[in-house]
């Protein structure tokens, strides 16, 4: 028994426990130089999207099969952005991010060497902008704590559990946060990972 355990786990990289029950994605943080400064692109979803249409976000979208979370982040932003791959420097992975919607989120940081080839995708992105890091290290972001409960299902069996129908679940709480720029508010899942990055090169 023991050792097919150590066989099991020999050379084995620990990750999220019950993500083959999560939608798993990549992100880019998109560093851009213009006119010597700085920025983040940022782009704003199509308004004819299914999913958050008109949402402010990062180029990204799902790791498919047989795919690593690197290789979606370039094969994404390549789509969406129009792109050449070379033109993408990717520098670091940075934080994962785990949602209260069964999402995983591989957030990448990568300098976009040149915007010269830009052909975005009108089916998935508006129109992108974007935002000097200076203005965004010193902005002060308003953040709002919500509570997240856990409601049992209608035949939750409560009678094999301590306590009966008087179990106390633990509740836990999400925050949101919310950048503002010109006409722009960067919130949700996008502020999250833009915050954590702010917070990580401001250190």
């Amino acid at each position: 028994m023991i050792n097919t355990i150590k066989n099991k786990l020999k050379d084995y990289n620990p990750y999220i426990n019950g993500y083959q029950s999560m939608k798993i994605s990549s992100v880019l943080i998109p560093i851009v130089k213009k006119d010597n400064i700085y920025h983040i692109l940022f782009q704003v979803r199509s308004k004819n999207l299914k999913f958050q249409p008109s949402e402010i976000s990062f180029p990204g979208g799902g790791v498919e099969p047989n795919e690593t979370p690197y290789d979606a982040v370039i094969r994404e932003t390549v789509e969406e952005l129009g792109i050449n791959k070379t033109d993408i420097d990717i520098i670091s992975e940075v934080d994962l991010l785990v949602t209260h919607s069964n999402m995983i989120i591989h957030p990448f940081v990568g300098y976009i060497d040149s915007l010269d080839n830009l052909n975005i995708n009108k089916d998935e992105v508006d129109h992108i902008f974007l935002v000097p890091i200076s203005y965004l290290l010193d902005f002060s972001p308003s953040e709002y704590k919500n509570e997240v409960k856990i409601v049992p299902s209608e035949d939750f069996p409560y009678e094999i559990i301590p306590n009966k129908n008087n179990y106390k679940f633990i509740s836990g709480y999400e925050s949101t946060i919310f950048y503002e720029y010109n006409n722009y508010v960067i919130w949700g899942i996008t502020a999250k990972i833009l915050n954590n990055f702010l917070r990580f090169i401001s250190s």
